[in-house]
């Protein structure tokens, strides 16, 4: 399993890895948070198709596009594509 946080390196991109991270270990995830910025995350954005950030991938689906500071919508995203089979 696989979560990353891709963005430009923003203050609002490093608060969604603080938040997913955070989201993670509430929820005993043994995965780490990988925050992939700068011109490597925007690249990998462009690549997804994507024009907005920052980019929450789980398992290298889009999980979600935009901030959230909200742990909740960030577990329920997390976990909608952790429960697809």
């Amino acid at each position: 399993m696989t979560i990353q946080v891709l963005g430009s390196g923003c203050s609002t991109c490093k608060k969604l890895y603080e938040i997913t991270k955070e989201t993670a270990q509430h929820l005993s995830l043994q995965q780490e948070v990988e925050y992939v910025s700068g011109s490597e995350g925007m690249k990998k954005i462009v690549e997804l198709g994507l024009m907005s950030s920052p980019v929450l991938v789980v398992n290298g689906e889009v999980a979600m596009v935009g901030f959230s500071s909200d742990m909740k919508v960030i577990q329920e995203k997390i976990l909608s594509i952790l429960n697809k089979k």
